[in-house]
């Protein structure tokens, strides 16, 4: 019996052993889950129910920040300060995602299927990184001698005779607020995208064209459904940071421009952390049903 046994204990102390670095694996990623993002979080929440007045934060629970955010929104003849906000960071962000998931979805589609060599998806890969070499403030920048009033696009407008006087909607307004977006974000929607139809199995795509399916046929009923998983990522990524951009929606918008985001800085400016820190919650509880609905339409997890 013992000559039986000992196989036995002999199979147990691995699989215990095998137990044990999976824990120790994991564990450093919760404890910096738990740090930078658990953490800062809850004092987030915990700050926007303190008090506060012009000279410090005082650690008494209130809910006047709260009811300062909606103040006015009972009435039903105007819109409050809160919704209006809200209302054109929705409009930038619905804009932004669907010319960004345009264009994602033409380069990636591009790239995956037309794009032979892995060598040259390479090379246009790093094409597509080339403005994040430089800071966001930079790129902002460098469109303003473009679609400033005296700006080559109204210059070459002008010598073309086109226009009769400069375009000044061209620059600080939200036609360049969404051009700058979309200069800064569309590479988070192309990634995911092509990313999802690298693994689409090219036999189908054969099946779909001998079947006698069209170009246009093939991308609608195959590609597409196939790249949703990539979509719904990229859609989060762009979204998310739309939604809690400020420094984009100043600088292009001339500070003229009301933003969610663009209220919490100036709150945080002002040493209004309280106020800033209600502001912050009611941006993650309104992002996180956006990011609910996402994943209602696709399931990510099996999907990946």
């Amino acid at each position: 019996m013992a000559t039986i046994d000992l196989p036995t204990q002999a199979q147990d102390r691995p699989a215990k052993h095998r137990r044990a670095p999976a824990w120790l694996q994991v564990t450093p990623l919760t404890l910096t889950f738990l740090l930078f993002f658990i953490v800062p979080l809850v004092i987030t929440l915990i700050v926007s129910f303190w008090d506060f007045n012009e000279y410090q934060i005082i650690p008494a629970f209130t809910l006047k920040n709260y009811r300062a955010i909606f103040d006015g929104c009972s009435s039903t003849t105007d819109l409050c300060v809160t919704f209006k906000t809200y209302w054109s960071t929705l409009k930038f962000c619905a804009i932004v995602w669907a010319v960004t998931l345009l264009l994602g979805f033409s380069l990636a589609y591009f790239l995956a299927f037309h794009v032979r060599t892995t060598a040259m998806q390479t090379v246009l890969f790093l094409l597509c990184t080339i403005p994040f070499w430089t800071s966001n403030v930079i790129r902002m920048i460098s469109w303003m001698p473009l679609l400033g009033r005296n700006g080559l696009v109204n210059q070459a407008l002008l010598g073309l005779h086109l226009i009769d006087q400069p375009l000044e909607w061209l620059l600080y307004s939200n036609f360049s607020v969404v051009l700058a977006f979309v200069h800064l974000y569309t590479f988070f929607m192309i990634v995911p995208i092509f990313n999802a139809m690298m693994r689409i199995d090219r036999s189908l795509l054969e099946a779909a064209r001998d079947a006698g399916a069209t170009g246009w046929q093939v991308v609608r009923d195959v590609v597409l459904p196939l790249s949703k998983t990539g979509i719904v990522i990229g859609s989060i990524f762009v979204i998310t940071i739309v939604m809690g951009d400020f420094l984009t929606v100043g600088v292009m918008g001339g500070q003229q421009i009301a933003s969610v985001g663009k209220i919490i800085q100036v709150q945080t400016g002002y040493l209004q952390f309280p106020a800033a820190a209600a502001n912050a919650i009611i941006l993650l509880a309104v992002v996180l049903m956006i990011v609910w609905g996402l994943t209602r339409v696709v399931d990510i997890r099996k999907e990946l």
